[in-house]
């Protein structure tokens, strides 16, 4: 037995020494207060992405007449359509007077669709069926389809009835999981962003003290760099926690809940549960990127420098996410669910989108795998370049010497 502690108890040993000194130190006050300008740009920002919702959440109009009448309402609408920007999309639902009852309900509620109302009948007798507020928006639009439709171009409009249902359509809710998402990954974006240059200014600080050398030399640089990290995850996470207790406060002072905002497709508990993971995630692998950076600067000034391209990337993870997200189950998605610091912004938009949890547990190993190898190249990047205890080169002359002693 050497007494040498193992590299998790080593890092469990300086996360608590970190966690101790930042908490009580008289800074951590105004630390709290640092939110507060954040959240007045994430207020200013918070038309960001509509763009992107327009078209993912874009509804739809399903068509469910003959062959014949499909296809006169589809050209009328590819007439309209270039002069008229409020008409919605038409999307044919095969033929509905030849099968003999078509379910126009049924229609609504098929997940594999993104309708909004469908309108049956024939185009001089259409019929729309949906949610009341949005086939009185779409009653005009539809009887201007149907009059252009119709062969022998009538004095006046088609009488449209309305079918109203009170159920949610596929599309509302694919649009109200949408503005969870979007919400969701602003608002991990904002807190990693803000919290994770911690790191950073920490590791600097103690390089110019001489600290850290100090304790590379007691225990190994892997647990030093993964006791930092877990500290400052710590100390962000008391900061959140004040910071959520005191805006919860005030929002359900004002009388609001969440039943108030669309509910993601997992479920609020399960949402904010993996909220919590992906931050950690996000903040661990950001964290030791900048630790690496930290690892290579030796003044302030090249901090700055070497931190500028790095917060730039983060921003392109955060706006590829953005985009993947409007695309669920592509190869864009995939493809940002698969690079690390993508991830946690795509697979907490996915939990407000689809209801698999499975799928998480593989995004979290992954992402958990890539902070231990972000973990160990910066720790060796660090021994290297400021310990100087790298392989010795054949030709040295502490090659040669060890040579001369083996003889």
């Amino acid at each position: 037995m050497t007494g040498r502690l193992s590299t998790l108890q080593a890092a469990m040993v300086i996360a608590r020494r970190d966690f101790t000194a930042i908490l009580f130190s008289r800074s951590f006050f105004f630390f709290l207060l640092g939110p507060l300008f954040p959240l007045l740009v994430g207020g200013l920002a918070g038309g960001i992405g509509q763009r992107v919702q327009d078209h993912a959440g874009r509804p739809e109009l399903g068509v469910a007449m003959s062959a014949k009448d499909v296809a006169a309402m589809t050209a009328a609408y590819q007439r309209l359509a270039p002069q008229l920007s409020n008409l919605p999309t038409l999307v044919s639902l095969g033929n509905g007077r030849e099968s003999e009852a078509f379910d126009a309900r049924a229609a609504l509620s098929d997940k594999r669709l993104n309708l909004a109302a469908v309108v049956t009948g024939t185009p001089a007798a259409p019929i729309l069926t949906g949610p009341q507020e949005q086939i009185a928006r779409w009653q005009g639009p539809v009887g201007l389809i149907a009059a252009e439709a119709i062969a022998e171009k009538p004095s006046r409009f088609p009488d449209v009835a309305l079918s109203p249902i009170t159920t949610k359509t596929t599309a509302d809710e694919t649009r109200s999981r949408l503005v969870t998402a979007q919400l969701g990954q602003t608002v991990l974006f904002l807190l990693t962003m803000l919290l994770a240059g911690m790191v950073l200014s920490n590791l600097v600080e103690e390089k110019g003290n001489k600290i850290i050398e100090i304790l590379a030399a007691a225990i190994p640089m892997d647990a030093v760099f993964l006791g930092k990290l877990f500290a400052m995850l710590a100390v962000s996470w008391v900061g959140i926690t004040v910071w959520g207790l005191a805006g919860g406060a005030v929002w359900l002072s004002s009388g609001h809940s969440l039943a108030d905002y669309p509910a993601p497709a997992v479920g609020w508990p399960a949402f904010l549960g993996l909220g919590v993971l992906y931050f950690s995630m996000g903040y661990l692998l950001l964290g030791s990127l900048f630790l690496a950076i930290g690892a290579m600067a030796s003044t302030v000034r090249e901090v700055q420098t070497l931190s500028m391209p790095v917060t730039m990337l983060q921003l392109l993870n955060f706006f590829f996410a953005s985009f993947a997200m409007a695309q669920p189950g592509s190869a864009i998605e995939l493809a940002a669910a698969i690079v690390p610091f993508s991830s946690p912004f795509t697979m907490l938009a996915r939990a407000a989108q689809q209801p698999e949890l499975w799928t998480h547990g593989l995004a979290l190993g992954w992402q958990a795998l890539c902070v231990a190898l972000f973990v160990r190249a910066g720790a060796t990047l660090f021994r290297r370049r400021v310990m100087k205890s790298g392989p010795a080169q054949g030709g040295s002359k502490g090659g040669l010497l060890k040579r001369a002693f083996a003889r």
